[in-house]
């Protein structure tokens, strides 16, 4: 396999969000796209992430490959990716070759890992509300609400979107309407759930690589948050609710 990015951008961001998550993960690289889907250590996360095939310049892939990398790792070579520089991603034996080449050119070998685990599944979830919004008002709302407490809660309703956040003296609430960019779709009266701001704050970095975000959930049900952009990059998360 040889794949090259004129981008850098969409898997170095990423990956970075990623590894804040998880620590190791297999990377499945298929002819179309690449794909990663791991939970977090705690088992209250899920990621999913997938990069097409129409992100790269140069896309060849034989047939399907299985590779496990320390995300760490990888995030720091990334790192030194700056915006223009051109990143080709090799296979040699039990090595993850990258290349990265602006004014200079650097090669990079990560070692290939063994991850004795079995094969995520993506969970079929139904959800009774959706939000699609700026990605930057919700980053704004976690901030806010993460001053009050460690948990928030999420309400939708057929006119406006809630998050509130309690603590023992003080109180905060974002609400947001619909409008030419505030989308929301709800089923029921009112829907509502808790949820870590601590995993929320991680997740909301998805915003480096979309200007939006689909957040889904239902009652006391898990919440998923998708960052997309068209033809080139999507990155989900899927997060465990929070008692009371």
């Amino acid at each position: 396999m040889k794949l090259t990015l004129t981008e850098p951008k969409y898997l170095k961001e990423s990956i970075s969000i990623i590894s804040e998550l998880v620590n190791e993960a297999s990377f499945r690289i298929t002819p179309d796209y690449i794909e990663l889907i791991a939970m977090d250590p705690g088992s209250a996360a899920l990621v999913i992430f997938k990069l097409l095939s129409s992100s790269f310049t140069e896309y060849k892939v034989e047939k399907e490959e299985v590779i496990g990398l320390n995300l760490n790792n990888l995030k720091q070579v990334l790192r030194r990716a700056k915006p223009s520089d051109l990143i080709t991603l090799e296979v040699e034996e039990d090595k993850f070759n990258i290349t990265i080449q602006g004014r200079t050119k650097r090669r990079f070998s990560l070692p290939i890992i063994d991850l004795d685990e079995g094969e995520q599944k993506i969970p079929q979830l139904t959800f009774t509300a959706s939000i699609t919004m700026q990605s930057d008002l919700l980053n704004e709302a976690i901030e806010d609400a993460s001053i009050v407490s460690d948990v928030v809660m999420f309400v939708a309703e057929k006119s406006k979107f809630t998050i509130i956040s309690k603590g023992d003296l003080n109180n905060v609430s974002i609400e947001l309407k619909p409008d030419d960019k505030t989308k929301i779709s709800v089923q029921e009266d009112m829907v509502k759930a808790r949820y870590s701001i601590e995993y929320l704050k991680k997740m909301i970095a998805g915003s480096k690589i979309s200007d939006t975000v689909e957040v889904e959930f239902k009652t006391d049900y898990p919440l998923k948050l998708t960052y997309t952009e068209l033809n080139k990059v999507s990155l989900s998360f899927i997060l465990a609710p929070r008692g009371d």
